[in-house]
């Protein structure tokens, strides 16, 4: 979203200048004005970029920052006087950058979420809208507390699913390397072993290709690497872009089995969020934009973009969620139940407690049979290898 400079004048004619986020320079006035404010001058300010270009600050430092301030503001402290507590007790010399730039610009007359997306490398967007919410509802301590908690539970997920994954990515790695050393510096030694057969054309096929694989590595290898690493950074750019970004979270959840999982933790994500806002009494087309951002997945945030847009159209939120595909149909059943019984805030927490509970079971068995079927595959491979190399020997034993 376009950031805006901005001039102004208070009910008193105090002088006030700042920055705000905007869609237009219409929404940058609209938003002056709900503010009271008399806007004099308003410019495009640049675009969003965050100062600090050290070492990566940890979500789960962010997580405990979040936590910290929504207990100083709850404990009555005033918001500049806590970011400055924060901002000394921190070690962390980056966040210590980007807190200090944060105060000068709360001092200057910024909302606390302006100033924060001059960061976006350190604050999320569900994050910032998570507090430009709680901002303008007045419940910015419970916000912050709740901020704390998502990225608390987002990167537990992510530690899990990778001790999850550690064994078996650690079998792919050594599967690799053992077929790799096999193919090419234990089969060439075979190669003149087997010329008489290959002469006569009576090599068996499964060693014919096991030889031309083992020539194609060794004449090929470090071009096919260098191709493979030169493809890796042109994807990885690639997915740096929107439309890139778009197409991996499309792929992504149509993935076999793991596509499932994934779609269901986004869901879930969504719904809680969207339940905490609800509960805290943000407006719904302004909770459906915050907890779009908050899944994760593209895909689905521009679905529940599109259910805002019928929302504002008179529908209700069931059935055009519902119609996006993308939700799983007894979820969209509770959630028209719920909007029914007025009680939509409640259930999509319920909704967001059972899919998280669900989604672990799935994950869990997909991990333990994903084990086993690397095994396979890795013992299948060498297996392959052994009887390429033995049916030969075999054969020429037998003429012998």
């Amino acid at each position: 979203m376009p950031e805006f400079a901005y001039v102004a004048r208070d009910a008193t004619g105090q002088r006030t200048t700042g920055q705000l986020s905007a869609n237009s320079r219409q929404d940058a006035v609209a938003t002056l004005v709900q503010r009271s404010l008399f806007p004099m001058k308003i410019e495009a300010d640049a675009p969003a970029s965050s100062t600090w270009r050290g070492r990566r600050i940890r979500p789960q430092l962010m997580a405990t920052t979040y936590g910290q301030l929504a207990d100083l503001l709850a404990s009555g402290v005033p918001l500049l006087r806590s970011i400055e507590v924060l901002k000394r007790q921190t070690s962390h010399a980056g966040l210590q950058e980007i807190l200090g730039d944060i105060k000068s610009r709360v001092e200057d007359g910024s909302n606390l979420s302006d100033a924060m997306l001059r960061h976006p490398r350190v604050f999320s967007e569900m994050a910032i809208n998570m507090v430009r919410a709680g901002s303008e509802g007045g419940f910015l301590e419970s916000a912050l507390s709740r901020v704390s908690e998502f990225t608390e539970q987002q990167e537990d997920l992510k530690s899990r699913v990778m001790g999850a994954l550690a064994y078996p990515m650690l079998l792919g790695v050594i599967g690799t390397s053992v077929v790799t050393v096999l193919i090419t510096f234990f089969v060439p030694k075979f190669a003149e072993l087997f010329a008489q057969l290959r002469e006569r054309d009576e090599l068996p096929f499964l060693t014919e290709g096991l030889l031309w694989t083992s020539d194609l590595v060794r004449s090929y290898g470090l071009i096919v690497l260098g191709a493979g690493i030169a493809g890796i950074i042109y994807i990885r750019r690639r997915l740096a872009t929107e439309s890139g970004r778009y197409l991996r979270d499309k792929l992504k959840i149509r993935i076999p089995i793991a596509g499932k999982i994934l779609l269901n933790m986004a869901v879930a994500r969504f719904c809680r969020v969207l339940g905490t806002l609800l509960h805290n009494g943000v407006p719904i087309l302004k909770s459906l934009a915050i907890s779009s951002e908050a899944t994760g997945n593209r895909v689905l945030a521009e679905a529940i973009q599109k259910t805002a847009e019928n929302i504002s159209a008179g529908q209700s939120l069931a059935a055009p969620l519902a119609a996006s595909g993308h939700f799983p149909p007894a979820i969209v059943e509770m959630i028209g139940v719920a909007e029914e019984a007025n009680a939509l805030e409640k259930v999509l927490v319920q909704v967001a407690d059972g899919v998280e509970r669900r989604t672990w079971r799935q994950l869990d068995l997909f991990v333990r049979l994903l084990e086993p079927i690397m095994l396979v595959i890795l013992a299948g491979i060498v297996l392959i290898v052994v009887i390429a190399l033995l049916l030969p020997v075999i054969k020429m034993s037998t003429t012998v």
